[in-house]
């Protein structure tokens, strides 16, 4: 911030949050502002004293979502190359004005040190009503995260109204019409929704519908939420659900899965699934291994959604190691584990240049019920400790591999779905978001001790 003297801002009986002529776009911004402020809103109007002016500002090489606020003669002006910086502007001015405070005088040019910033929320094992996201989505906003990853489809139940497969659908879950209330609060409030529907395991929901999509192993027995991935009807049934949804979540990604496919995590995958080997050789080759045949079902699956445009992510430990199918290399590495058999570190996947976000699971894993030694995040230890670059365990990876590291989400898995209520899960996680919010603006040593922090947050809401 440039400081300068002045009386600052504070909104006057005759306030109004204005968008000037060329700006147009700005008006869902500058009406939420206005509803806020309980102040009038004036399009196309030239600014006034104790006004509040939102712009857009284009600039070479500005950086996007950043944004210039600046208070002079009591009045604000807000500027940015993008509506999502200038709408990161009136939280700024919002958090200042809360509780009768004021906007200092100067100028405040601020943005993200990351892209990516945001929630991730399991609504599979634990349905969530749609109030109580949109209710997240507010508080998202105004901490300035702008992604949601919606995970609602595992073994313990499938979240979304289906007209393609309503077989699979759980009977507690969210409408299509109230998916579109929610992607269109999101929208407006900067925020991308990006959906998840994991395979080729945690799939135990849609194979309780179609069991003979089951995978079996050599003594016949059935893996748990695993599909058979060399079984054409499985691939079908899939790729159904994910077109069907595809224009439901019109933002740029969505996420794959790739985790935690129990064939793969086998002493011997080849001897314990030797129907996966023969179908891994017969498409691939008489050196292919089950390994490519999975790295290969997430290919077919980005396959089914590209003419929808999409960008894909996968997590971690579906990128394996040495196949002959290589995955998609602009598909990004959703790092949250190194605790799996196997798994591979960090730097492996950013040597091989790939584009990271970072979901560590020592930091950022809201467990319910805190099963296999999780606890649940606190807002001091992120605070503290962690930065974008600390992607597994406690390490930061080296600096040259920052500019691939984008970001980051707090993740929400409700292992034990009855463990915590929807607000205790809003309270648990308050605090994590905040200084997870603070770090991936920022991620430089903090300026305000912890409880200085905590105080702060604590005032602002």
């Amino acid at each position: 911030m440039s400081p300068a003297r002045g009386p600052g801002f504070r909104p006057v009986a005759a306030t109004r949050v204005v968008v000037p002529t060329g700006s147009e776009t700005l008006a869902d911004e500058a009406q939420l502002l206005a509803e806020e402020l309980d102040r009038p809103y004036a399009q196309g109007a030239a600014p006034r004293a104790g006004d509040i002016e939102l712009a857009l500002a284009p600039r070479a090489k500005a950086t996007p979502e950043s944004y210039a606020l600046t208070v002079r003669d009591r009045t604000v002006r807000i500027t940015g190359p993008d509506e999502a910086g200038v709408f990161y502007g009136t939280r700024t001015l919002k958090q200042a004005l809360s509780d009768g405070g004021v906007m200092p005088e100067g100028v405040v040019e601020d943005w993200p040190d990351r892209p990516q910033r945001g929630l991730n929320l399991d609504i599979a094992r634990k349905p969530f009503t749609a109030g109580w996201i949109e209710s997240r989505l507010r508080e998202m906003a105004d901490l300035k995260l702008n992604q949601l990853g919606l995970h609602f489809s595992d073994d313990q139940g499938f979240r979304i109204e289906s007209s393609s497969h309503p077989e699979v659908v759980s009977r507690d879950h969210l409408s299509k019409r109230e998916v579109e209330r929610i992607v269109a609060l999101a929208r407006r409030l900067h925020i991308e929704v990006i959906p998840e529907i994991d395979s080729p395991g945690h799939l135990g929901a849609v194979i309780k519908a179609h069991p003979a999509l089951a995978l079996r192993g050599a003594s016949g027995r059935t893996v748990q939420g695993a599909v058979d991935i060399a079984n054409p009807d499985a691939a079908r049934i899939v790729d159904d659900l994910l077109r069907e949804y595809a224009d439901l979540f019109p933002g740029a990604y969505w996420h794959l899965g790739g985790d935690e496919y129990l064939a793969l995590t086998a002493k011997d995958p080849a001897a314990s699934y030797p129907a996966l080997a023969e179908a891994a050789r017969a498409k691939y080759g008489p050196e292919a291994g089950i390994a490519d045949l999975a790295t290969g079902w997430l290919n077919d699956r980005a396959a089914a959604l590209r003419p929808y445009g999409k960008k894909f992510k996968a997590w971690n430990d579906g990128y394996f190691k040495g196949t002959s199918v290589a995955p998609d290399p602009a598909r990004e590495v959703e790092y949250w584990t190194g605790r799996e058999l196997g798994a591979r570190a960090p730097e492996e996947y950013l040597a091989e240049g790939r584009r990271t976000v970072n979901l560590n699971d020592e930091y950022l894993y809201y467990v319910l019920g805190e099963p296999n030694a999780f606890k649940y995040p606190t807002g001091r230890r992120i605070y503290q400790e962690w930065t974008p670059l600390v992607l597994r365990g406690t390490k930061p990876v080296p600096d040259r591999y920052s500019g691939q590291v984008l970001g980051a989400r707090l993740a929400v898995w409700c292992d034990y779905a009855n463990a915590q209520t929807q607000d205790q899960v809003a309270r648990g996680i308050r605090m994590p978001l905040r200084a997870l919010a603070q770090k991936l603006w920022d991620p430089r040593t903090p300026g305000l001790e912890w409880e200085d922090f905590k105080e702060l947050a604590d005032k602002l809401g």
